[in-house]
């Protein structure tokens, strides 16, 4: 599904009314199909759980293992509603617990993250410029991307360094790639403890090679052209 193509979708999410009760159930059908998900198939109205408190609540959307969805009158406290959404969770199974919460007045949506605890806040006409937040509903992965570790960045130059460098002896094509794969394992193995004790090819670099590298070829048994 083309997440992009949700404009005349979203058209049918105005209700005629604004009450909770009166068309809280009918929102949330339009909202599962903007995504072509039927929501019977993966989603229940008022299931009764017991509260923190030891009273009985029902839940206005539960979809177990996914989402929980507290829907307000028009106009009324999103906070409230979220607050009202996590005093169920001591009445699920842990299994279940969901990963997002979603509130609404019909007129806002409010996305929670549970596990990143970050929170999508917009208007519903806004909701094609959102889509995307909401992809987990059609079996999309929401995935992120961080900035590589300084040390990472730091390790591919010097090992870019090092190619360039046996290129200038006489390595090419074929046997320098292969030397380059081999030093990466040895590197790794030395550090995640394949090779026993931990640190020991390290330990060899350092003690039975020259500082400046002029026999470490040699002494790593490798044949040179």
């Amino acid at each position: 599904m083309d997440l992009g193509k949700t404009d005349q979708a979203t058209t049918t999410l105005t209700p005629g009314e604004s009450s909770e009760n009166a068309e809280a159930k009918t929102f949330w059908d339009e909202f599962f199909r903007v995504f072509g998900v039927p929501r019977r198939r993966v989603a229940v109205y008022e299931k009764l759980v017991s509260k923190a408190a030891g009273k009985a609540g029902f839940i206005d959307l539960f979809w177990p293992k996914v989402m929980i969805a507290e829907h307000k009158s028009k106009g009324k406290n999103l906070d409230s509603a979220f607050n009202q959404a996590i005093d169920y969770f001591p009445g699920l199974d842990p299994a279940d617990y969901p990963q997002y919460v979603v509130v609404s007045d019909f007129a806002r949506i409010r996305l929670i993250n549970l596990e990143t605890e970050e929170t999508t806040e917009f208007l519903l006409q806004d909701l094609p410029d959102n889509v995307n937040a909401f992809g987990f509903i059609a079996g999309y992965q929401v995935r992120k991307f961080k900035e590589q570790d300084p040390v990472n960045i730091r390790a591919a130059q010097r090992l870019a360094e090092l190619h360039d460098a046996l290129a200038g002896v006489g390595y090419e094509a074929h046997e320098l790639e292969v030397y380059l794969v081999r030093l990466l394992f040895a590197l790794f193995a030395d550090d995640t403890g394949i090779f026993m004790p931990r640190g020991s090819f390290e330990d060899y670099i350092r003690s039975r090679t020259s500082e400046d590298g002029s026999d470490l070829a040699s002494k790593m048994a490798v044949n040179r052209p």
